[in-house]
């Protein structure tokens, strides 16, 4: 191991340390600091940006981003074969699953014109598969990563044309819960993704040549020693169309409102223990909400180091995702989670994804499902509502 391996893995010792006194001070943090903090360095952020004098809703491609996106795929796609074996792989991004779970998405009956398009155009129920799973991009024991966790939900039985022609029937949404994504571009994204394959994530953001200070304080605000996939805010980090030239972000609240505590000494899947456990004695809801982009500089499409101030426009209530009441195998949920491919791409129009980080997944998401699929012997068939 190199002198950059061991200051790496030092700091995320460190790391480790406080997730294990997280739950114990965090309650206090986030009532206090949380907010102060994070205005803080969002001023930070903001006050560097140049206004590109942008429309709402208008892109602007981020110069060598094809470039980056392949690159990206590339780089992720050697990790995958370095590190897993065929019938083993598993995605080297949101990699650990804790579970996949059938659901409804119900689109509420009283919604504004403005936020009646694709899917929300009218009331109705969608059957759903939810992923909950980790960030990636190992699997470790739950309490050495599980600071920011990830959501994928794709609907069935969504009628109409799609972006990307592998599904036909299905809309995807995706988030993690935290509001900014960890890196604020691709271009930046692949140099995280050149760090990561060298075993030194952490001295991405302490380069002092590309220094991310504020994007691992941003990280570091929200990752947390997590009780339950089920208690967490997910956020979509980028936007999305909603019909046209209304660009917004997403987010998935969890109604239960109440702090879980993990256990002191908790098993190596007490994320996935503690999800199966509530979902045998209960239903569990999140509402679904949407931002609407009002500012085209403070809400930017192409920078997701930025959160978009709540002050200029607040998150609206648009579905109910529930899940109901089930009994989960865990045997079962390696199998199904291979054979399911979550990409923002597999939307309607209505719901085009937006800036940079999208276009690039477009790319990387759909390079790296094959591979694994193929790795495993699983080829991608597109889920049924029926199933």
């Amino acid at each position: 191991m190199n002198g950059p391996q061991r200051l790496n893995d030092a700091i995320l010792g460190c790391v480790l340390f406080e997730r294990r006194i997280d739950p114990y001070v965090r309650p206090l943090f986030d009532r206090t600091l949380l907010r102060p903090v994070q205005a803080a360095v969002q001023w930070c952020i903001n006050v560097r940006r140049r206004d590109e004098h942008l429309g709402l809703a208008e892109e602007a491609a981020v110069p060598g981003e094809a470039a980056a996106a392949e690159a990206v795929a590339q780089q992720m796609a050697r990790f995958v074969r370095r590190q897993y074996r065929p019938g083993e792989a598993q995605r080297a991004g949101n990699t650990k699953t804790y579970g996949v779970v059938h659901a409804e998405f119900s689109v509420h009956d009283d919604l504004p014109a403005r936020l009646r398009h694709g899917v929300f155009r009218r009331p109705a129920t969608f059957p759903a598969w939810v992923r909950f799973a980790g960030p990636g991009p190992l699997a470790p024991p739950d309490i050495k990563d599980n600071g920011i966790l990830s959501i994928g939900v794709k609907l069935l039985g969504v009628d109409g044309e799609k972006l990307i022609d592998d599904e036909r029937w299905t809309q995807d949404f995706t988030g993690i819960s935290a509001p900014t994504f960890t890196t604020p571009d691709v271009v930046e994204n692949l140099r995280l993704q050149q760090h990561v394959s060298a075993g030194t994530p952490v001295l991405y953001f302490l380069d002092p040549r590309h220094p991310h200070l504020c994007d691992m304080i941003m990280q570091g605000l929200y990752a947390k020693t997590q009780s339950s996939p089920l208690k967490a805010r997910y956020w979509s980090c980028t936007p999305c169309l909603l019909g046209p030239g209304q660009a917004v972000q997403y987010s998935f609240v969890p109604r239960d409102g109440t702090r879980g505590r993990a256990p002191w000494h908790p098993p190596d899947d007490y994320l996935q223990q503690a999800l199966f456990a509530a979902l045998r004695e209960r239903d569990v809801c999140f509402d679904f909400l949407v931002q609407v982009q009002t500012d085209a500089h403070r809400m930017p499409v192409e920078n997701a180091s930025v959160v978009w101030p709540e002050r200029l426009s607040p998150f609206v209530p648009v579905a109910t995702l529930r899940v109901p009441r089930q009994e989960c195998a865990a045997a079962d949920q390696f199998d199904r989670a291979d054979r399911l491919s979550f990409n923002p791409w597999h939307a309607l129009s209505e719901h085009r994804p937006l800036g940079n980080q999208n276009r690039a997944r477009r790319t990387v998401y759909l390079q790296l499902a094959r591979l694994r699929q193929a790795m495993n012997g699983t080829p991608h068939e597109e889920p049924r509502d029926e199933e």
